[in-house]
């Protein structure tokens, strides 16, 4: 799979060296492209998994962008009206993760998340300890992690 990233990305950089316009735009564009042609030439199903997990990390990172802002306008929202519409709580979160290193990036996601902060991993890997500013329902609270960052980390992953 690195094979293929790195080929990737030297193939984007002879792009944007043929064309002669060095910006972002370009080597964006030279990516995909070469993208679409290592994708089309790609024959065993080892060097497929590079073309089916890259989508999926772009996917992750446009509905982490969202959920970042969102985020980032209820708390600020809260913050400047006059009445708080914060309900604070710790959450108990079953995780599906089991590696170390699917938990640590779950973690990191949702305290890198405005209005949530990760505090512990239970002893035995099934539990992550969530402090969240909106808790108005615990298990729609559940849900939306579960059905959001985890499933999105999982498929990356796994």
């Amino acid at each position: 799979m690195r094979v293929q990233f790195l080929l990737n990305i030297l193939l984007a950089i002879v792009w944007v060296f043929l064309t002669g316009t060095i910006n972002a735009t370009n080597f964006a564009f030279g990516f995909i492209l070469s993208f679409l042609v290592l994708w089309l030439i790609s024959f065993n199903e080892k060097s497929r998994k590079y073309f089916v997990i890259a989508p999926r990390i772009v996917s992750f990172a446009f509905y982490f962008l969202y959920e970042l802002i969102k985020a980032n306008l209820q708390v600020a929202a809260d913050v400047i009206t006059p009445k708080f519409y914060m309900e604070p709580g710790i959450i108990k979160y079953p995780l599906d993760a089991k590696s170390n290193l699917e938990i640590t990036l779950l973690a990191n996601v949702i305290t890198l998340t405005p209005g949530t902060l990760s505090l512990d991993v239970s002893d035995d890997k099934k539990v992550l300890y969530i402090h969240a500013m909106y808790v108005h329902d615990k298990e729609e609270f559940i849900a939306s992690i579960k059905n959001g960052f985890e499933k999105r980390i999982l498929k990356i992953v796994r």
